[in-house]
């Protein structure tokens, strides 16, 4: 029997006990998921007052496609990495939650994190979501992001559509409190995530090491 969670929206048909006779229902467009966890946390920590990047990056993806009835068929992470050396408290969670990322089958990008500041992240986003596109692995982009600067990969999406003759969406995602108006990139389909929904997706799980617990 099919059941619905609220989070996943598959089933290839659904019966109508009243009528008596099943009705095929179109597929899950297929999402390709992109995750700035740096600036998901910053907009987390903004906007719900968590001191800690705690989201859970699979349960997240799922939940968001899943309001839009959308399937995320491969999820990518990008974050910056402090140094062992400039701060190792840091370092030690980051290389945690990536390893454990990577046994859930994320795809995972790293930079070293210098003076607060990420370099290359925006650009290999930019680069991973048109890949996704060119390649026809999605019919929807979903970018966990505010940065201003992927509105161009927004525009290039529009090209490739059609030029392709292609259906293709992009979509921003980012943390919304609650009576706050935040903007997603521009030139995307803007998807807020409320309070609600984003504690139904935490990662209760310490990934500090042990000396800095």
């Amino acid at each position: 029997m099919w059941h619905n969670d609220g989070d996943d929206f598959s089933p290839a048909a659904c019966f109508c006990a009243a009528a008596g006779f099943f009705f095929l229902m179109p597929p899950a467009s297929r999402a390709a998921v992109f995750i700035d966890g740096q600036n998901l946390y910053y907009s987390a920590k903004r906007q719900f007052g968590y001191a800690v990047p705690n989201y859970d990056v699979c349960k997240l993806a799922r939940a968001v496609c899943g309001r839009q009835g959308w399937q995320p068929e491969e999820i990518n992470f990008y974050t910056g990495v402090p140094e062992a050396g400039d701060n190792p408290r840091w370092h030690g969670f980051w290389n945690a939650r990536l390893r454990a990322m990577r046994e859930s089958r994320v795809n995972v990008f790293s930079r070293p994190l210098r003076n607060g500041k990420e370099k290359g992240v925006d650009v290999r986003i930019a680069l991973d979501v048109i890949r996704a596109v060119l390649e026809g692995k999605c019919e929807v982009a979903v970018i966990f992001s505010q940065d201003q600067d992927l509105s161009e990969v927004a525009e290039e999406v529009r090209r490739i559509a059609r030029h392709e003759n292609r259906r293709i969406r992009i979509a921003s995602a980012y943390p919304e409190g609650e009576g706050c108006r935040v903007r997603g990139i521009n030139k995307t389909d803007w998807l807020p995530i409320d309070r609600e929904l984003y504690d139904r997706c935490l990662d209760s799980r310490n990934y500090f090491p042990a000396f800095s617990r």
